[in-house]
């Protein structure tokens, strides 16, 4: 446990340092649990998700970097590798695939990159991925055009 403390330690100073670097991506540390982060990352350009800023919640295991953190999307978003109800993501990554190589702000790159190229073949919103399994990119597109307004568009006011 005190090396994952370290660990995170670590990356919540490269995470101060580094804010002006990736604009797309805030990541921010519970005052009170080190364990516990957010973020809020911006939908990538020439997504149905541009424009669109979402929260997502990150629950880091005592084991981590050993162990991958839990994150889920905590902002409604419909993609076709997001669960729509409890925001579960289906990345490798996460999973099988997960390396202690790995930081929150890498994940958080990676979570991007699968916003942009989603996976149908591996679902765990059905709608979304059967939309695109079947060729239907303009029906998929604006659905998720509809939910970043509707979720993840800033307040203006």
């Amino acid at each position: 446990m005190q090396a994952s403390r370290a660990r995170l330690f670590k990356e919540y100073k490269e995470v101060q340092r580094e804010k002006a670097a990736d604009p797309d991506i805030q990541l921010v540390c519970d005052d009170s649990n080190i364990f516990k982060w957010t973020a809020l990352i911006k939908g990538p350009t020439e997504t149905p998700y541009e424009g669109g800023v979402f929260q997502l919640a990150f629950s880091v295991p005592e084991q981590y970097p050993l162990q991958p953190p839990q994150v889920r999307f905590l902002t409604k978003i419909f993609h076709p590798n997001v669960h729509f109800k409890t925001g579960e993501i289906c990345l490798d990554i996460l999973k099988n695939a997960w390396s202690p190589a790995w930081t929150l702000q890498s994940v958080c790159r990676a979570i991007i990159a699968l916003m942009a190229h989603p996976e149908p073949d591996s679902p765990l919103n059905c709608d979304s991925g059967n939309l695109l399994r079947s060729g239907d990119i303009r029906g998929y597109q604006s659905m998720a055009r509809m939910y970043t307004r509707l979720a993840a568009s800033p307040k203006k006011g």
